[in-house]
């Protein structure tokens, strides 16, 4: 079994699910909860629980929430690596639904921009093994030489590197050309629509992935209701898998990261795109069915 290193983001999700339309400048009933969230430690949970055997580099606060969410990575099955920030709280986002399921993101990345490449366990990277990367990691100007630094070390160590976009705001901001620039010699990119548009510029996911081949030998668009994609630029027409069917969403926060767990270890097992792709979109599935961007402990 191949082991998979997480370096991301480590936050604590308050999920407000508005009851009604937003009454904007008043108040809106809602329901509020607090989850483990994080991309990076999101993809680290749903790997473990699936059976893989995953490690998770990440940067938390001498507090309270960060010691629950190294306890559930724990009790997810996780290596939790995280290094403790003295002066920093754990990160934290509040993720606003309103009542017809739309998100919006708001984010302190707390801790999380504090991660250094000091923080990365060498012992980590070793040939064999598979690394992946969280985009929020590179796209944060505190944490992005550790991300930098966590990609040379997969490379001299011969691992097989994957990447994911993080979210089309924050890439946007950043730029399409720099982020390609510091992630082209991934093997595998996860990017949903939105973000695959912000690198590219083309609407259509499959003209989109096409561009990306460019700098990826394999690319992954996540495309909602519209299932998934894979591409390589030696094949004339992209995989596709369509989205499973859901009788109820409950909660869409994470679903990506939890597709891009289900990918990976039936990617890493040599396994046919097409199944890979039908495992990430299953287990995207089951996240939406859940609330919170966690599976249940």
């Amino acid at each position: 079994m191949t082991r998979v290193v997480v370096v991301g983001d480590l936050m604590t999700d308050a999920v407000a699910r508005a009851r009604y339309p937003l009454a904007r400048a008043s108040d809106t009933p809602a329901v509020v909860t607090m989850h483990g969230g994080g991309s990076g430690a999101n993809i680290a949970s749903w790997l473990a629980v699936e059976g893989a055997e995953v490690a998770f580099v990440g940067r938390r606060g001498a507090d309270i929430t960060g010691r629950n969410r190294d306890m559930e990575l724990m009790g997810y099955g996780v290596d939790a690596r995280l290094v403790m920030d003295p002066e920093r709280p754990t990160g934290t986002c509040v993720v606003l639904v309103t009542h017809k399921g739309e998100r919006t993101l708001l984010s302190d990345p707390g801790a999380n921009a504090a991660l250094s490449p000091e923080d990365l366990p060498r012992d980590l990277f070793a040939q064999g093994g598979h690394l992946h990367v969280s985009g929020y990691t590179l796209l944060n100007d505190g944490s992005r030489d550790a991300g930098l630094a966590a990609l040379d070390h997969a490379r001299r160590a011969g691992m097989s590197i994957s990447i994911d976009c993080a979210s089309a705001a924050p890439l946007e901001r950043t730029g399409a050309e720099p982020f390609l620039e510091w992630t082209h010699s991934a093997k595998l990119l996860f990017a949903n629509d939105a973000q695959a548009k912000v690198l590219t510029g083309r609407d259509d996911p499959a003209s989109a992935a096409k561009v990306l081949t460019a700098w990826f030998p394999q690319v992954v668009i996540k495309m909602g209701a519209e299932g998934s994609l894979w591409y390589t630029n030696n094949r004339p027409e992209p995989v596709r898998a369509p989205a499973d069917h859901i009788e109820r969403i409950v909660d869409g926060t994470g679903a990506g990261d939890a597709f891009t767990a289900g990918f990976l270890q039936p990617w890493l097992e040599g396994k046919q795109p097409a199944d890979a792709l039908a495992a990430g979109n299953a287990l995207a599935a089951k996240a939406i069915s859940n609330l919170g961007a966690r599976p249940r402990l």
